[in-house]
This record gives structure tokens, sequence and C-alpha cells, in this order.
């Protein structure tokens, strides 16, 4: 790979995960200078990750210089136009965009295709060869795509056929692999890069939760406490207050408190006003709302924590680098759905570990978490680690 190495995904976004994968995949390439580049420019070195470069002005500074792309993770064969536009959109503007176009399909990819740039319809996965004029070397390092087969036809017919064309593709989970074999497509099995936070960046997280906001959270919370964490969309009140009582019972069994916090701040991710109402219907004292949207203060809170609980799928991944405890959240409308939680889960996670539970389930599961053979849960990380290297040296050896 002696191409400048383009490091491709959602990093122009704030999401815990997205803007984990830059600093992972950099960390992998030493002595390389990495290009990091998203569907639109941003700068988000504030919250802790990149100043990211649209991709279309990346090819045009490259003109017919060859170069290697590497699509870093992510759920990304099934992140449409709309959803990827919105999620680039500040908040207030994107609410009220949301209520104008609902429901009116062509219209939300028209508007799309402008405010993006590209008509690709998945644009995080298929958008990138058409902003290169020259020869392009293309993988797909540890990608999801949970519910690709259901998916609109001609978005699924254009990630398939980026996919055929691309020099290496890894999944992160089983389902997704099992989508793409059923369409021909031949894909690793490689666990999502964030399994190597601790790793990489352990020392310097967990030093970093000896002071700033992480600290002033472990003062206020010294019998320890559990990473809590859920979307916007558990933010009606008979959800919170489901959820409320759940906390309670978990932290009236273990003695421990509740860190409340964001995995995103995106739209469509979390919203820091639920964590305060769910904290409001707690008892006095047992819960903290974590405010810090720098993935570093995330990452040091979590690894400082004594388990996690929550909805995002790389709060999970990264407890699961720490070897704590872990629980996903499934959201109440989800029941039907085998969502990317599950299949990374089911995937990669020890079988007594729970996976996914409802709202009301969730003490029971974390009491059942925090039960977990501590040096089983080392061994897991140990394996998850050597196994991402494994794939990122294939992926290295096929890009050349």
């Amino acid at each position: 790979m002696d191409a400048p190495v383009i490091l491709f995904g959602a990093f122009d976004r704030h999401n815990f995960g997205d803007l984990l994968f830059p600093h992972v995949a950099a960390a992998m390439l030493p002595g390389r200078e990495a290009i990091f580049a998203g569907l639109a420019e941003r700068d988000l070195r504030a919250e802790g990750g990149h100043r990211v470069e649209a991709l279309a002005a990346v090819g045009a500074r490259l003109g017919d210089r060859p170069a290697t792309l590497i699509h870093v993770g992510g759920e990304i064969l099934t992140c449409d136009a709309w959803q990827a536009a919105v999620m680039l959109t500040p908040p207030d503007e994107a609410q009220r965009l949301v209520v104008r176009l609902d429901g009116r399909p062509r219209e939300q990819r028209a508007w799309a295709a402008r405010m993006l740039g590209t008509d690709a319809r998945a644009p995080y996965a298929t958008a990138a060869r058409a902003a290169f004029r020259g020869p392009l070397r293309v993988a797909y390092l540890a990608v999801g795509g949970v519910e690709l087969d259901a998916c609109d036809g001609e978005l699924r017919a254009e990630v398939l056929a980026a996919l055929a064309a691309a020099d290496d593709v890894s999944v992160r989970d089983l389902r997704t692999q099992a989508n793409l074999r059923s369409a021909g497509i031949a894909a690793r099995l490689a666990p999502d890069p964030a399994v190597m936070v601790a790793e990489l960046f352990g020392a310097k997280l967990h030093a970093r939760a000896d002071h700033g906001e992480v600290a002033r959270l472990r003062d206020a919370l010294p019998q320890g406490y559990l990473a809590v964490q859920f979307s916007a969309d558990f933010g009606d009140d008979e959800t919170l207050s489901r959820l409320a009582a759940q906390l309670d019972r978990a932290c009236a069994s273990t003695g421990l408190g509740v860190a409340l916090f964001r995995a995103g701040a995106a739209p469509w991710h979390d919203d820091l006003d639920a964590l305060r109402r769910v904290a409001a219907r707690m008892r006095s004292g047992t819960a903290q709302v974590f405010a810090s949207p720098d993935v570093r203060d995330i990452c040091a809170l979590v690894a400082a924590a004594h388990g996690y609980c929550g909805s995002s799928l790389h709060g999970r991944i990264v407890a699961m680098a720490f070897a704590l405890p872990r629980v996903n959240l499934r959201h109440p409308s989800a029941r039907a759905r085998t969502g990317k939680q599950a299949a990374f889960a089911s995937t990669w996670d020890l079988a007594e570990m729970p996976a996914v539970v409802d709202v009301d389930d969730a003490a029971a599961a974390i009491e059942r978490a925090l039960a977990a053979d501590s040096a089983r849960l080392a061994h897991a990380a140990v394996q998850l680690t050597a196994r991402f290297r494994e794939a990122f040296a294939a992926m290295r050896e096929h890009l050349g």
C-alpha cells in the first residue's frame, strides 16, 4: 500500500463508533499518512475525532494518481442517502426537514443527492469509485449490513455491485456474511475495529479517567458505576419510567451508581434531555449525567465502569475490549428485528453474556452480566484483538 491511503467512513458525524474507527485504522498503519474522508467536510477534533475531508475533494486533489481506499467499519451497507444526509444536518434543521419530507421518498432522495453531491443510494458504501479518476484499490473492513436483504432492491443491487468490484471485503457478523454469500459475494469475518481500543489506547484512556469530567463523575459515584446509554427513541415518558425502575433495581442489588452518557450527538442518535429525565426518575444520588461529547472521555468513562448497559453497539464493543460485563437494550418497537447488536453478540460474544434484552428485563440481565467470570471476559478480549489483527493483515496483503 504505497499509494495514498484514504480512510473513508461516517467520521463526518458525531457517533461513538464512527469516531473511533479512523483512530484504530490509522494506528494499525504506522508510518503511513492517512487521509480521513467522509461524505462532507467536517472538523470533529474538538470531540476527539478528526478533521475530515469531503470524498469528492480528496478525489479532485489526487487527480489521476493511484490510491488505496479503505471503508473502515460501520453499518454502511444499509445506510441510505436520506439517512446519511439527515445525520450530517444540524439537529434543529434535521427535525424540520424530516417533518417536511415525511412520506415523500422521491423528494427525500432528490434533496439527499443535492446535499451530498452524489446520486449513490448507499453513499458510504458505494460512492467511492466515482469520486476518483486514477486507479483505486478498495477494501471494506469489518463493515455491517444486517438488514441488507430487506433493503430496497435498487440499493441492494448497487451495494452488491460495489462489493463485487472491491479488492477485499470483510464483515463484522455472521448475518451480514450470510446475506452476502447468498448473493454470491465472498466476505471474510472480522470483528469490529473498536475491539482494538483497549489494546491500542488503554493506557491513555485509563489516565484520562483520572482527570476532567470523568474524574468528577467518579468522585460523585465513589461506589462505582454502570455506564448506561440509550438512543433518543427511548425517550417517551413510559419507556423512561420503566428504564428508571430497572436501573433503580440494578443499583439496589449491586450497590453501584449509574453514569448516563451519549454515544452520539448526530440526528437520530442520543439526547441529553432524555438522560436527564431518566435520572430525575431514579432514586436521589444514584445517577449522574455525563455530558462530554468527546469520544476519548466516553471511552474513559466506559473503561472505568463496572459494566455497560445500553442500545449502542459500540458501547458494548468498547466494554468487550476492556473485558467488562455488557448488555444491550432493545427498543420496544424492534421486537421482530434482528439488529446489529444481536448479530454482533451472537457472532463474537460469550454465550453466558446477555445479548439484547427488553427494557423490563434490564436489571436481571445486568445482574447476570456482572456475575460473568472475569478471566473469561479477559480471554475473550484478547481473542478479539488477535482476530482483528489477522483480518487487518489479510486486507493489507490483498491490497498489495
